[in-house]
């Protein structure tokens, strides 16, 4: 009985690409949906996932070639050109994100900056909560309902941006599903492995 050759495959994404990946959807798996927001764990995990995307960041700089920026730009008419190809059922190679995929990346990349600086700041000493006391540039009535009011809407911002993020996820997740099942690639097993066949 014949053996079939192993389809070749080629290497996309290296590890530290991965690791980044998969250690950030943790995070926000965690973050969003198991972890309670005023639990320490909720502080931490947030520090992790900022850390990793700053590490991912600097990677797009100075990293493998298909982990770097110049190999996914932001290109709207490219993005629509790939969605317009897909309706039709042409499937271009990419060597790194397809120009549509490039659009979600760089806006999970944005929405989680947002949610990190805005976690990292409501737990600064900028804005004291009601259990610690208010330094003396915080004593005067003025200061500190403006403090508050700037906390408020800083909270608020980070509650949304953390909302938009996993909508943001849950459509990269489908995203990569539909993409995965109109090429005949499976995204998620490239992202696992760092290789394509």
């Amino acid at each position: 009985m014949a053996h079939t050759p192993p389809e070749p495959s080629e290497r996309v994404w290296d590890p530290l690409v991965r690791l980044t990946h998969w250690t950030i959807a943790l995070a926000v798996i965690l973050n969003g949906f198991i972890i309670d927001d005023d639990a320490l764990a909720h502080i931490w995990i947030g520090y992790v996932a900022v850390s990793l995307l700053a590490l991912r960041l600097l990677w797009g700089l100075v990293g493998t070639e298909s982990a770097r920026f110049s190999s996914f730009p932001i290109s709207f008419s490219g993005a629509a050109r790939h969605i317009s190809e897909a309706w039709q059922g042409v499937h271009r190679k990419h060597r790194s994100h397809s120009p549509l995929g490039a659009l979600m990346v760089y806006a999970l990349w944005a929405t989680l900056t947002v949610v990190s600086v805005s976690g990292v700041m409501l737990n600064s000493d900028l804005f004291p909560d009601d259990d610690h006391e208010y330094s003396s540039r915080f004593e005067a009535d003025d200061d500190h309902d403006h403090d508050e009011e700037a906390a408020e809407w800083l909270e608020e911002l980070h509650e949304g941006a953390a909302n938009l993020l996993l909508l943001l996820a849950v459509l990269h997740v489908g995203g990569a599903v539909l993409e995965s099942r109109l090429s005949g690639q499976n995204l998620v097993r490239t992202m696992i492995t760092g290789r394509r066949s």
